[in-house]
């Protein structure tokens, strides 16, 4: 590759990536999962748009793979351990149980409605039966739905990746008759549990390691933990067992074992997250040919209405009658059952092995997910609010939106007082921050508060100051002063310059 070369797919890729991040902006406003956003920008881009052709199955497969490796990870990075253990038993049965009854349903009604054999019938509904948790939150990011629900969801969308995954390999590779029930049953449990094993042991051992090395540099943890959570996927697959389990589980545990830079990790896993959703989607995109779509269209509504109103249902109601779970919420669960980029990248599986009708396969399934998450989704706030598991309004004519910071014109500092800091012991009024400045939220170790006239400032103490751009270097002027010189920083000639050597008579 020349440097000409070079400098041309790199203007397209980030082209490409920002074209996707705005998309995903109007998507959100529209209440929509961003993957239509980031599939819509591969569509645009493929053989039927602007011609970049793009039909390597294998290679869709294995970066597919690569970046739900790095999607899972970060899912059990930024997952609060506390919040799924309570719902762990229910989680584990309907991604197994719960999986099992809707391949089965689904694939009874695609063999009686459609003119498919067993074999496509089931390959379909194993397919189609995973759901997606990062396009349900999404959707309902702004809907307040009781804790447990949520992390229901989170955590049955996190565990069952796995066993959809060992029942596509099954159907696609071996012919029907080859199939024994009992020993595949007994092969994904062993599947499941191994992997599960290699997850926590790799997550385990990786935060011992780290609670024992001292990094040169923070920018080396995030690296290091997402490292392990995807070392533990691609150990449990040479070992031929679940690396979609092991790299979550693995993810979970590193993040939930109060290692250093928690929030620094947890904010590079999520642009890596980011980053492997926008290429997976955009990649799934280019891979459709779009007038090979219109002979699709009625096995997809066939299929997917038969997953949305009988075997989701079904499955969540089986699944769950052990667990006491109010109907509404197992009405909730049963729409809520989101499919994203997992079938998708699934649905490639059977084009690589050369199975019979795969390309009619994958085309079907590609539909299914784009269909019914515009179908699904929109409706997902006001079924909330209808089944009175969320309020139907915050409060008189309020609307809530969550804004960045540049829409308000607006900046955030962030200071720690530090050992030997004269920030100790000085009352927040002493700062004399520039106005409109202003300390909006202390950190004091595990409390969190608003601080006021009286707040003293300790050793520790985290401050978020809110200013705009206007004064901000002046706010971080003074605010630097106050640390090297105390409050009356001014007095002794201390200027707060980020260069200490120009200061005069520092006391």
């Amino acid at each position: 590759m020349t440097l000409t070369q070079l400098y041309v797919t790199l203007a397209i890729g980030t082209g490409v990536l920002l074209v996707s991040v705005a998309a995903a902006r109007l998507a959100a406003r529209l209440g929509m999962p961003v993957l239509l956003a980031y599939l819509g920008v591969g569509l645009l881009l493929g053989q039927d748009g602007l011609g970049l052709p793009f039909d390597d199955a294998a290679l869709a497969q294995a970066l597919g793979m690569a970046a739900l490796a790095v999607i899972l990870v970060e899912g059990g990075l930024t997952t609060d351990v506390k919040d799924v253990r309570p719902v762990l038993a229910p989680a584990t049965v309907l991604a197994t149980l719960g999986v099992l009854i809707s391949v089965g349903v689904t694939a009874a009604a695609t063999y009686l409605l459609l003119d498919v054999g067993w074999q496509m019938a089931l390959l379909l509904g194993a397919i189609v039966s995973s759901t997606d948790a990062a396009a349900v939150f999404a959707v309902l990011r702004a809907v307040p739905l009781p804790k447990r629900l949520t992390s229901l969801v989170e955590a049955e969308s996190g565990l069952n990746d796995a066993p959809t995954f060992i029942l596509v390999l099954t159907f696609s590779a071996a012919t029907l008759e080859a199939v024994q029930p009992l020993p595949l049953l007994v092969a994904m449990l062993f599947q499941l549990a191994a992997g599960g094993v290699i997850g926590l042991l790799i997550g385990t051992v990786g935060v011992w390691l780290l609670r024992r090395l001292t990094l040169p540099t923070s920018g080396l943890y995030p690296i290091a933990i997402v490292g392990c959570g995807v070392l533990a996927y691609a150990v449990a697959g040479l070992t031929q067992t679940s690396g979609f389990l092991a790299a979550y589980l693995a993810g979970l545990v590193l993040g939930n074992a109060g290692l250093p830079h928690r929030r620094a990790t947890r904010s590079v896993a999520e642009g890596l997250g980011w980053i492997a959703q926008i290429g997976l989607f955009v990649m799934l995109g280019l891979l459709v040919t779009p007038s090979e779509l219109p002979g699709s269209v009625v096995p997809a509504l066939v299929v997917g209405a038969a997953l949305l109103l009988v075997a989701r249902p079904a499955s969540v109601l089986v699944a769950l009658a052990a667990f006491r779970v109010p109907l509404r919420e197992q009405v909730f669960l049963s729409w809520a059952g989101l499919r994203g980029a997992v079938p998708i990248v699934l649905a490639t599986i059977p084009v690589v092995t050369g199975a019979p009708g795969s390309d009619q396969v994958f085309n079907v399934v590609f539909l299914l997910v784009v269909v019914f998450t515009v179908i699904q989704a929109p409706a997902l706030p006001w079924l909330a609010r209808r089944l009175r598991l969320a309020p139907h309004r915050l409060g008189p004519d309020l609307q809530v939106e969550l804004a960045p910071l540049d829409a308000m014109d607006a900046d955030l500092i962030h200071v720690t007082v530090e050992p030997g800091s004269r920030l100790q012991g000085v009352y927040l009024p002493e700062l004399r921050l520039p106005p409109p400045a202003a300390t909006t939220l202390v950190v004091r170790g595990p409390d969190t508060f608003v601080p006021d006239q009286h707040t003293r400032l300790r050793v520790g103490d985290q401050l978020v100051v809110l200013t705009t751009p206007r004064v901000r270097e002046a706010t971080e002027r003074r605010l630097r002063a106050v640390a090297r010189a105390g409050r009356l920083a001014g007095w002794f000639g201390e200027t707060g310059h980020p260069d200490p050597a120009p200061t005069a008579n520092r006391r």
